[in-house]
């Protein structure tokens, strides 16, 4: 009896590791796929593939495109929204004291960005306390590619999401330097840049890594160029970084 339990324990295992490797090859193939080659990409016959396809396909995850072609449905972006406002509840809980007492140290406003797309995107942020600062509303969007919070999101992303950033910029020597400054910022762990998106703002940002590895966020400060003087940045490089891992640590990861 307790090997029969096992057995199907195993066996409901092994089905939902199938399952999801069928959705992450309908995921990287960016489209659709059909029968054949979703099970030449899983290794399973594709008498088995039609069996997973079926029950997913009852289920809203994946749909029919065309002849024989499957791709990714509706139900997989209400499943995908779902945990990705778990995660940022979850982020922002964790994230808020922290953001007070990076601002605190630095005089600094502090931000949370997460990326979009090739956007990185302000989802909380914790004034500064000077009479001239840095100001930005909640849900604002900013190339990926400019400041120090898309910055070192970027740098660590995987070779398919930079490449496509690198794709939008025509020029070549700003993909030149975009290059260099993405392999240094990910050398150092952190970025620091001056008006780069604001010809008057300064900005240090390093990245949040969750249990998996994964950046997941940024954490950084901004404020007037004028207040990025030789002498603080140091001092705000430390808060920023030692911020940054406090809240990868709490995340699981750092």
């Amino acid at each position: 009896m307790k090997g029969s339990v096992a057995l199907d324990r195993k066996s409901g295992t092994n089905t939902l590791g199938r399952a999801l490797d069928i959705l992450f090859a309908l995921s990287e193939a960016n489209g659709t796929l059909s029968v054949s080659e979703i099970a030449e990409k899983v290794n399973i016959p594709e008498s088995s593939t039609y069996r997973f396809l079926q029950t997913l396909e009852k289920n809203g995850i994946v749909e029919r495109r065309g002849k024989n072609q499957i791709g990714l449905g509706l139900r997989i972006l209400d499943l995908a929204r779902s945990l990705n406002q778990q995660i940022h509840r979850e982020l922002l809980s964790l994230a808020l004291p922290i953001m007070i007492n990076l601002m605190e140290s630095t005089q600094e406003t502090s931000l949370l960005f997460v990326r979009t797309g090739n956007d990185a995107v302000c989802i909380q942020h914790v004034k500064g306390r000077g009479l001239i600062q840095f100001v930005i509303e909640n849900g604002r969007r900013l190339p990926l590619h400019q400041g120090a919070s898309g910055k070192s999101i970027l740098a660590f992303e995987n070779e398919k999401t930079i490449e496509q950033v690198l794709a939008n910029i025509t020029n070549d020597r700003n993909r030149s330097e975009l290059i260099d400054s993405l392999k240094a910022v990910k050398e150092q762990g952190f970025a620091c840049t001056e008006g780069e998106y604001d010809p008057d703002v300064f900005a240090i940002g390093a990245p949040v890594v969750d249990s998996h590895g994964l950046v997941v966020a940024s954490l950084s400060i901004a404020g007037p160029l004028f207040r990025g003087t030789k002498e603080r940045i140091p001092k705000m490089i430390d808060s920023v970084m030692e911020s940054s891992k406090h809240l990868s640590n709490l995340l699981g990861g750092g």
